[in-house]
């Protein structure tokens, strides 16, 4: 009798853990990139004006810009600008990475870097820079690096910035 209970108990949880279980997919994660393949992601870009931002969770002034960031992504993609993110965390960061991206919400796609090469990275990023983050780097629609933000930056600097990139744009075709 009580082998019999103890199977019906049993039976019964797991039937209620299976009910319970999410059923939605887990959103999946950045796409990996390097060197040669960020060059790539700026190729694609061509055409558009482009903000790249680069991040990771440890650094606390590229989490509080981070919600800034979504915000202007979301109020200047109607002019035609376009946000991309990329992540600088470690491997050994990814959960933290994943609850960031869930608990912010990003309107604008993420990247990964590999883990590795941060040389050629940073020299295919921007010559000089020495990979301090938060950065961001601004790209106007003829696939030329026009402009850049090193370290915290404020809400006006980042709109500054960003209608010079878009000005730069209009101006550019205007003149053909």
């Amino acid at each position: 009798m009580k082998l019999r209970t103890i199977l019906v108990v049993l039976m019964l949880f797991a039937a209620a853990s299976t009910l319970a279980a999410p059923q939605a997919t887990a959103p999946s994660d950045p796409k990996l990139i390097d060197a040669q393949g960020y060059q790539k992601l700026v190729e694609q870009y061509r055409g558009k004006a482009v903000l790249i931002t680069f991040w990771a969770t440890w650094c606390e002034p590229c989490r509080d810009e981070f919600p800034m960031l979504n915000e202007l992504a979301m109020q200047y993609a109607p002019q035609g600008l376009h946000v991309v993110g990329v992540n600088l965390d470690q491997d050994g960061d990814l959960i933290l990475m994943r609850r960031f991206i869930a608990r912010y919400k990003p309107a604008f796609p993420n990247y990964r870097k590999k883990a590795g090469g941060e040389d050629s990275f940073v020299q295919a990023v921007l010559p000089g820079w020495n990979g301090a983050i938060p950065a961001s780097v601004f790209y106007a629609k003829d696939g030329r690096q026009i402009g850049h933000l090193l370290g915290a930056s404020d809400r006006a600097t980042y709109e500054a910035a960003i209608r010079s990139l878009l000005a730069s744009n209009d101006s550019a075709a205007a003149a053909r």
